[in-house]
């Protein structure tokens, strides 16, 4: 049975028309089928003789007015359902209610098969109680999904779709490795059809976010990097042979200390001046060929790295099998 519709905003006097038709039809399904039963039972030899025993007048008159009539009566019936069928079909086009027109019938499969007038067919009228049902959950009347058989109905079901899906994709991810297995250069296929097509896409792609990634990395931690400098140009001049003779000199300890900050401040303006021009024309063109020329190194492959690259995917495919394999089912029933 469909799940419960979303409550829909209509007008207050469509609303009550469809209330009202929603209720007759109801109706007509129960006497519909109540019929149908009465008149199968009607046809017994046995139950036929005790009607006739216990109300021989009401059993004349059904005889007379109903059974001999019945076709017309039931034809009737029909001609509401198919009525009704009709009408949830128009409703459902102008609602949108689903992705393609025609898809009503099949959705409403119960009420379809029902309204074949057929004798060989009277039976699935049995299927307008999914209707019914549908119905009187829309009206708020029931709530099927508190009865304990569609609580049974719900898990079965949720099992064997769970069931068929896993098998269908486990199928599906299998043949997937044979091809894998068996294909020429799949590596080589992916990178002339799927990659080469959109290179420069992916140069320009990898170039910005390499751009990106270096300004702002530098903006985050530009007085880490200024202290770095500094302390590296220290530790340089502190090293330097040339720095040490100067200091022997009078006044040398002095001017080893001035050079060694202008020296420090002369780094870090470098530094700065340096990330400032990443985001020049010229900078930029420069990423682009370095970006390009090792774009071009990755791409080219040989018979080893298409190997590992199909064995690769033909692990990642055997793991995806794994995990559908696992019952997901049993972790929710038990």
């Amino acid at each position: 049975m469909p799940s419960p519709r979303v409550t829909r905003t209509l007008p207050l006097g469509l609303e009550r028309l469809h209330l009202a038709w929603d209720l007759l039809v109801i109706v007509l399904v129960v006497a519909n089928l109540a019929l149908l039963l009465f008149d199968s039972l009607f046809l017994l030899p046995p139950l036929n003789d005790a009607f006739a025993a216990l109300a021989p007048g009401l059993h004349a008159t059904y005889d007379r007015h109903v059974h001999d009539n019945f076709i017309a009566i039931d034809l009737a019936f029909v001609a509401v359902f198919v009525l009704d069928v009709l009408l949830g079909w128009a409703a459902a086009i102008a609602e949108r209610r689903y992705h393609r027109w025609f898809f009503y019938p099949f959705v409403h499969w119960y009420d379809v098969l029902g309204c074949i007038p057929l004798s060989g067919f009277r039976l699935l009228r049995v299927l307008r109680v999914f209707s019914l049902l549908f119905r009187l959950q829309r009206l708020g009347l029931i709530d099927v999904r508190r009865w304990q058989f569609y609580a049974f109905y719900a898990k079965y079901y949720d099992i064997l779709m769970e069931e068929l899906s896993d098998r269908v994709a486990i199928r599906l991810l299998g043949n997937m490795q044979e091809q894998i297995r068996s294909g020429d250069s799949l590596s080589a296929r992916v990178i002339d059809q799927v990659v080469m097509p959109r290179k420069q896409q992916l140069i320009q792609e990898i170039t910005t976010r390499l751009e990106e990634m270096a300004g702002s990395a530098y903006a985050r931690n530009r007085d880490d990097t200024m202290r770095y400098v500094s302390a590296l140009v220290g530790r340089t001049v502190a090293e330097s042979q040339e720095m040490r003779r100067l200091r022997r000199l009078p006044m040398g300890d002095l001017i080893s200390r001035g050079m060694e900050s202008s020296l420090a401040e002369l780094a870090c303006r470098l530094v700065n001046e340096a990330m400032a021009g990443l985001r020049s024309p010229e900078f930029k063109a420069l990423l682009a060929r370095l970006t390009e020329s090792g774009f071009d190194s990755w791409v080219q492959i040989d018979k080893h790295t298409d190997r590992v690259t199909e064995q690769v995917l033909v692990d990642m495919l055997e793991l995806v099998k794994e995990q559908v394999a696992v019952k997901q089912w049993r972790r929710r029933y038990e």
